[in-house]
């Protein structure tokens, strides 16, 4: 048995962040991970994701711009570099360019506007549909290197992290909670803070939560998502190229460099929200679909001819989505549920971690878009 002010459930990105932000604050702090930091199992392995500014909702861009002050900080405390600044491009009639560029404009984002033949010079390697949207100040984030990167400011901070700690069950006692292993561990705390990703929707039904606030709260869909790398053709090697997002009407498609994940060989290249449903992270297969291969091989072999349209390496990767792609950063009762999720919460992951601990220490609330039951786009 241990005890600790506060429990934090999970270690990908959520949890790390947010137990690196309690611990600067000085708390007592206790993070448990069913098996270990970023495991392959989760969502927050693996060492690329898109980071961009460009939202269709000004709420999100203010985010974006708070989280790049956030990164910059979490560089210089780690040392070393986390995220590299390749650019993002959107583009694509179902992606709006213009309307995009407009919310950058009003939020203050550097940002250009390009017409496809300027942009088409600049980069070859893509076939552009009409106007292309340029974040010079996008890239691709280590996913991995960052929950190492915060756990080591953590701890150095005094937090304590256990590994191979499945929760199972979350007792409440007369001073707080007592939370169980599978292998019978426990760990006495007065707040329990759960970033559990995948494995939520599981979870939320062992927790005790008022009826009222798991009435309210967003359904989660999971989805085991495939992802492929294709290598790059001679004439366009690594670091010439930048993330994109690129909708030609029909589909989201996504691509960026692959890194240390592929080798530096390649870009990494999924359709957004193709992947099988499934209950949890816990029906996770592993199997990638071999239509889901098909159907992005053809899509790399019309838009991304600096490629070889052959994967050398492939992946599944989980996305927890709330309907409207929205997070959930909300608490009730001592408990605080954080699930910035939807496929694009890893680029706020510091940013999430001062709300997440703001939220479980009272310190203020969380957007009101990300409280259950709170303000939702249209409402």
């Amino acid at each position: 048995m241990s005890t600790s002010r506060y429990l934090v459930v999970g270690a990908g990105l959520t949890g790390s962040a947010i137990a690196w932000q309690l611990a600067e604050r000085g708390c007592e702090v206790t993070l448990v991970e069913r098996t270990a930091p970023a495991a392959a199992g989760g969502s927050s392995h693996g060492s690329a994701r898109i980071f961009r500014y460009a939202y269709a909702e000004r709420d999100y861009v203010d985010l974006a711009v708070r989280a790049d002050a956030a990164w910059e900080e979490l560089e210089r405390r780690h040392g070393a570099p986390l995220l590299e600044r390749v650019g993002a491009l959107d583009h694509g009639p179902g992606r709006d360019p213009r309307a995009l560029a407009r919310v950058l404009r009003d939020a203050g984002v550097e940002h250009e506007l390009l017409d496809a033949a300027t942009a088409r010079r600049r980069w070859p390697q893509l076939v552009l549909d009409g106007e292309v949207l340029h974040q010079p100040g996008g890239g691709v984030l280590d996913a991995e290197g960052t929950v190492h990167a915060m756990l080591a400011l953590a701890r150095a901070r005094g937090a304590r992290v256990l590994t191979g700690w499945e929760l199972t069950r979350l007792e409440r006692t007369r001073v707080g909670f007592t939370a169980h292993a599978a292998d019978g561990r426990r760990v006495d705390a007065g707040h329990v803070v759960v970033g559990a990703g995948g494995w939520l929707p599981d979870l939320l039904r062992e927790l005790p939560l008022p009826s009222g606030f798991l009435a309210a709260f967003p359904v989660l869909q999971v989805r085991e998502e495939n992802a492929f790398h294709f290598p790059y053709r001679a004439e366009h090697p690594h670091g010439t190229w930048p993330t994109l997002i690129h909708n030609p009407g029909d589909q989201d498609v996504y691509a960026l460099p692959g890194g240390r994940d592929a080798d530096f060989r390649g870009q990494k290249v999924a359709v957004y929200n193709a992947g099988r449903p499934i209950a949890s992270a816990a029906r996770r297969s592993g199997v990638v679909d071999p239509a889901n291969r098909e159907r992005v091989t053809a899509y790399v072999r019309r838009y991304l001819p600096g490629l070889v349209p052959e994967p050398y390496a492939d992946t599944t990767c989980l996305f927890t989505s709330t309907p409207a792609e929205d997070f959930v950063v909300d608490g009730v009762d001592g408990i605080t549920v954080a699930s910035p999720c939807s496929g694009h919460g890893a680029k706020f992951a510091p940013l999430l971690g001062r709300i997440g601990a703001d939220v479980a220490t009272g310190a203020a609330p969380a957007p009101e878009r990300f409280r259950v039951g709170g303000r939702r786009p249209g409402a």
